[in-house]
């Protein structure tokens, strides 16, 4: 729910979950030749998961000769994901991977002089450190020896000196004097006093904060920046590495709202009992700093209205002057989701990323205003980008027929650097992506994609897939969907929509599901299995419709609405809304849409799939995980029963120790086979 993409597009993200190949692998046996394809190709595989890379995270080194980035694959064997850090010359040549197997490495820096790379890992038990290595080669060796480890970091521009994001430690792991840790062997009670007391992922929280911290590297010196009980994230350096931009929601109850803002605190001088400088004021989410390079302004997202909308308020490009200015939203004319600013090199532009029409643009806009310019655009997405010093940008593009890869952006046009995936995509025959616009009752347009099996024969009608995103704020874009591939590749035509409260449409389209989920978001997604219809590719006998996260909700309003598909498969789905209230992350989320449970009970009712549970005929698979506390299991679980004790066909499955985004490899494997199986038995008559 609410972020994840999940199962029918995991990570837009981003996030993306966000964003793809974590969470996002046995074979299913299914390897016949392609029917209109080279001898040489097969039909994609849940298997083939395993074989997919993810590339990310690009770092120019300071000369921009370089290009590091990781790559995150699969271990088969040990059923684990692992992250490498590469590096690629920018004027281009064979990748070099610069970490070692069996390893997790993110987040790759290049120090201000070029000579070291560095990146978080964790080796062993060991917890989460910053390590460098030689640009020309050898061994990585660790920077930091923080006993609760390292959460994030940045480099100083001298430098000497590092910003690290540090969580306080726990009572229970701090060392006594005989080396054993405090209570290790006695297990203790949660005590409770926060209003947010549980996320996914981390389960019931306790009052450990993340603080800033400056760790020299020559002496080894860590001083603390921050405090106080409150988060601090982002470090952002002042060109002149005397201070220091973060992120923080330093309100009297930030459990209690969206709101943080964008602080300013001295590295030179740090002093805990001095409370840091707030530079923005907005009542929503500040975030994602940057300075111009002169060190005079920063540029920010923020969303000024989300404390009122929440996750429907749109997102802006702010600037703001560091020493008296007022913030100035540059974005304002875009009316779409914006992230990710980076001043150009002569700090006159800003960048930024975009959800636009079902693609990802990379745009800039004047840091003093005016109008914007799209940099690089086309049916394609930018998942992450960066700008080298002579102002060449490094991006991460994706199309729907090839997961990401680094370019670099020239004029128009756009030089490949990394190839990841391409070869082993030669053997595989893909689905035609065809991308559409439809009516939906009410006449509004909506935006989607079909996917075609290979060997794909107009005259034919083929068993069609209903897929929706997660979210819902977020969209089915240009990009390499496994999922959409998968069932294609096993004989299915595959609709995904965006339907009204989706992103990339703007304000008005976004809010058109505002306290009334399953309403026209429904009528909007079973219209594009009308258009497929339409257009002779779908069997209108032989439907099936599916999702994870709010794709799950969106499969539960649409099954107790019609009877017209013949299987489904709910995942991580809220049902029963009040359930959930208090026993999942998002009581602030709940309370701004929905209001109290207790003072408008009648909405909450009303929108809860539960309460129609009688009105689904359609075989319903139920799935999720043990421990996800973004949509408790107990929803898919209620569903299940239900179903059952109505004697409709049903089953629900389970996966132990998992979160909202199922993580283990092969529970993802076993998630799509499961899948499969359960839509071939009822729709492959």
């Amino acid at each position: 729910m609410k972020f994840v993409v999940g199962i029918a597009r995991q990570g837009t993200s981003r996030w993306l979950l966000q964003i793809a190949a974590i969470a996002l692998a046995m074979s299913c046996g299914f390897a016949v030749l392609a029917g209109s394809g080279s001898a040489a190709q097969r039909r994609l595989g849940a298997d083939d998961y395993l074989a997919l890379e993810s590339v990310g995270a690009p770092a120019i080194s300071p000369d921009g000769k370089w290009v590091a980035y990781t790559v995150s694959s699969i271990d088969a064997e040990k059923n684990e994901h692992e992250s490498a850090i590469w590096r690629v010359a920018r004027a281009g040549g064979d990748p070099l991977r610069m970490t070692g197997e069996g390893s997790y490495a993110s987040t790759p820096r290049w120090s201000p002089d070029g000579r070291y790379l560095s990146f978080l890992a964790a080796r062993g038990d060991d917890a989460t450190q910053v390590w460098a290595l030689n640009r020309l080669g050898g061994e990585a060796q660790p920077l930091t020896a923080v006993d609760s480890g390292v959460e994030a970091y940045e480099w100083a521009p001298d430098g000497r000196r590092l910003a690290l994001v540090i969580k306080d430690p726990d009572p229970s792991e701090v060392a006594t004097e005989d080396g054993a840790g405090k209570g290790a062997d006695t297990p203790k009670p949660w005590v409770i006093d926060r209003l947010l007391f549980k996320t996914d992922g981390a389960g019931y929280l306790d009052r450990r904060r993340t603080h800033l911290y400056v760790f020299e590297i020559e002496s080894t010196k860590l001083t603390q920046l921050t405090g106080g009980d409150f988060d601090d994230s982002e470090p952002a350096w002042a060109p002149d590495g005397r201070s220091l931009a973060f992120v923080s929601n330093r309100t009297e109850n930030p459990d209690a709202n969206y709101n943080s803002d964008i602080w300013l605190t001295s590295a030179d001088k740090p002093n805990l009992k001095k409370p840091p400088h707030r530079l923005t004021n907005s009542p929503g989410p500040d975030q994602s700093p940057t300075w111009s390079p002169d060190g005079s302004r920063i540029a920010y997202v923020t969303s000024p209205n989300m404390d009122e909308l929440s996750w429907y308020a749109m997102e802006q490009i702010g600037v703001v002057s560091v020493k008296d200015g007022e913030p100035m939203i540059l974005t304002e004319t875009v009316d779409r989701r914006v992230g990710q600013p980076r001043f150009s090199t002569d700090g006159k532009s800003i960048y930024f990323i975009f959800d636009d029409q079902r693609s990802v643009p990379l745009a800039r806009v004047p840091a003093s205003g005016g109008a914007i310019e799209r940099v690089l655009t086309g049916e394609r997405s930018v998942d992450r980008y960066a700008i080298a010093a002579d102002g060449e940008i490094i991006a991460l593009v994706a199309e729907s027929d090839t997961p990401g890869n680094l370019f670099a952006v020239e004029a128009s046009s756009l030089r490949k650097l990394t190839r990841h995936n391409d070869a082993f995509l030669a053997g595989i025959e893909l689905a035609e992506v065809e991308s559409v616009s439809f009516a939906s009752p009410d006449g509004t347009e909506i935006q989607g994609f079909i996917y075609k099996p290979p060997g794909f024969r107009s005259r034919k009608r083929y068993p069609t897939l209903l897929l929706g995103h997660g979210g819902p704020w977020a969209q089915f874009d240009y990009r390499f969907d496994f999922d959409a591939q998968f069932f294609a590749a096993h004989g299915y035509v595959v609709v995904l929509t965006n339907p009204r409260g989706s992103t990339g449409r703007g304000k008005d389209f976004r809010m058109g599901i505002w306290r009334s989920w399953g309403v026209k978001d429904t009528q909007d997604a079973i219209a594009g299995v009308d258009h497929a219809i339409e257009l002779g590719y779908a069997d209108p006998d032989r439907l099936g419709v599916g999702g994870w996260s709010y794709g799950g909700i969106l499969t539960n309003y649409v099954i107790t609405q019609t009877d017209r598909f013949k299987a489904a498969v709910s995942g991580a789905a809220d049902a029963l809304f009040l359930s959930n209230y208090g026993q999942d992350l998002w009581h602030r989320w709940w309370e701004r849409e929905f209001g109290l449970p207790w003072e408008n009970r009648a909405l909450w009712e009303d929108r809860s799939t539960y309460n129609k549970v009688q009105n689904i005929v359609t075989p319903t698979l139920w799935m999720g995980g043990e421990k996800d506390w973004n949509v408790p299991i107990s929803n898919s679980e209620q569903m299940y029963l239900a179903m059952k004790r109505l004697g409709r066909e049903t089953l629900l499955v389970v996966y132990p120790d998992q979160g909202h985004g199922i993580g283990l490899p092969s529970f993802r494997i076993d998630i799509w086979n499961r899948q499969l199986a359960w839509y071939d038995k009822y729709l492959s008559k």
